[in-house]
C-alpha cells in the first residue's frame, strides 16, 4: 500500500512513497497534465567548457506534466513534462522525464483535488484485501495474486500423472509441490484469504494433505470446471466466495459492470459510448461513472485524453461517483466491448 507521508489539499500537495505496483496503477490514474510532480530524479549533465563531457548525476527536479505513461510490466510509471525548479544548471522550461517506481518518494501537486482522486489515494494508502488463488486438477496447477487492476499469475505448475492404460511412476507427489508452494505465498504475500479450487474432488484431496492449521484457516474452498487463467475468472464469480472476495476491488467492479449490463438489457437506467454518457453528464443524470484504465491510456497516447478528463471533473463536481476499470478482468473486458466506458442513471433520459 502506498504511504501518504504528508498531505495538505488546502495547499493542493501530497507527499507520498510508492510500495509496489497497485501504487502506480492508482497514480496513473491520479496523476494529471497540469499537475507538479518533484522528486529525485537522473539528469544527464554536460561539463567542461566545450561541454564535451556528459554525466549521470541526481537531482531533485519539479516538473509540469504534460505526459503520464504507465506499463503494468514494467514497474514503472513516467511523468514527463518542463521542468519548472531545480539546481540552476539545469534550464527551467527543458523537458524531464521523471520515472516513478518501487520506493520512490515524491510531492503530487494540484491546483484543486477532486473528490474521486482523493478517494483513490485513501483508497490506495489502505490495506488492501488481497488474496491468494489456486486451481488446479492432478496435471495442471495456477497459482495467481489479487491486485488492484486485476490479478497476476505467479506460478503454474505441471504434474507427472500416470495416465490411463499407460504404466507411469509418478516421481513426485504433486499435491506436496501445490502445499509448498501456497505456504511460501501466504508467507510472502500474507493474503486475506486462499481460494482453493479444483474440478471435481481434488480440492477436498489436497485439504486432506495441509497440516498447518493457520493455513487452514484462511483456505475458502470453490468449484472450477477447467484449470487455467480462465478458471481464475471463473473461481471469482462462485457464490460461495462472496465474504472472501467483500474485500476485492476486482470483485466490486465486476459487480458494477454487471449492474450496467443489466440495465442495459432492460433498457433501463444506464448510458454507455463516450457520445451517449457526455449527454448523460451535461444533463447531470449520471449517479456511477465506469472508465476503463485502458481508455485513458489510449486518449493519452492520443492526446486526446483533455475531452474524458473534462467529463470525469463534471461527474465529479455533481457528485457522482468516478469508477476506474480494470482491463484485466472480465468485467473490464466486457465495458471494453461498450467502448471502454459507461455510466449507471440518477434517472432515465428521455429519447
Amino acid at each position: 500500500m502506498m504511504n501518504i507521508i504528508h498531505s495538505d489539499f488546502k495547499k493542493g500537495k501530497v507527499k507520498l512513497r510508492v510500495n509496489d505496483l497497485d501504487d502506480l496503477w492508482y497514480l496513473s490514474h491520479i496523476v494529471d497534465v497540469g499537475d507538479f510532480v518533484k522528486g529525485k530524479t537522473t539528469r544527464k549533465i554536460k561539463l567542461g567548457k566545450e561541454e564535451t563531457k556528459v554525466v549521470k548525476k541526481t537531482v531533485t527536479l519539479k516538473v509540469e506534466v504534460e505526459k503520464v505513461e504507465f506499463h503494468k510490466y514494467g514497474d514503472i510509471l513516467r511523468v514527463s513534462g518542463k521542468v519548472a525548479e531545480g539546481p540552476e544548471d539545469i534550464p527551467r522550461g527543458s523537458y524531464h522525464t521523471i520515472s516513478l517506481e518501487e520506493g520512490s518518494e515524491f510531492v503530487l501537486e494540484k491546483v484543486n483535488w477532486l473528490d474521486y482522486q482523493k478517494k483513490k489515494l485513501q483508497e490506495a494508502a489502505e490495506k488492501k484485501g488481497n488474496f491468494l488463488i489456486c486451481v488446479f486438477d492432478r496435471e495442471e496447477a495456477v497459482l495467481a495474486l489479487s491486485k488492484g487492476y486485476g490479478y497476476k499469475v505467479l506460478l503454474e505448475l505441471k504434474g507427472e500423472v500416470a495416465k490411463k492404460r499407460e504404466k507411469v511412476e509418478v516421481r513426485k507427489d504433486f499435491y506436496n509441490e501445490i502445499i509448498k508452494a501456497l505456504v511460501d505465498y501466504e508467507k510472502r504475500y500474507e493474503p486475506d484469504s486462499l481460494i482453493i479450487a479444483s474440478p471435481a474432488f481434488f480440492k477436498d484431496d489436497l485439504m486432506k494433505k495441509i497440516e498447518d492449521k493457520e493455513l487452514k484457516k484462511k483456505i475458502v474452498l470453490a468449484t472450477c470446471g477447467s484449470v487455467g487463467e480462465n478458471a481464475i475468472n471463473e473461481v471469482m464469480k462462485r457464490p460461495e466466495l462472496q465474504e472472501a472476495l467483500k474485500k476485492s476491488r476486482t470483485r466490486e467492479e465486476e459487480l458494477l459492470v454487471e449492474e450496467l449490463l443489466m440495465e442495459i438489457n432492460k433498457e433501463g437506467l444506464a448510458a454507455y459510448g463516450f457520445e451517449e454518457v457526455l449527454q448523460a453528464v451535461e444533463a447531470g443524470a449520471v449517479g456511477k461513472l465506469l472508465v476503463g484504465d485502458y481508455l485513458i491510456q489510449e486518449l493519452r497516447q492520443e492526446d486526446d485524453y483533455e475531452k474524458l478528463d473534462k467529463l470525469m471533473k463534471q461527474v465529479d463536481v455533481l457528485k457522482g461517483e468516478v469508477h476506474i476499470i480494470s482491463g484485466e478482468h472480465e468485467g473490464g473486458k466486457k465495458l471494453k466491448g461498450l467502448g471502454g466506458i459507461g455510466a449507471l442513471l440518477r434517472y432515465k433520459m428521455r429519447d
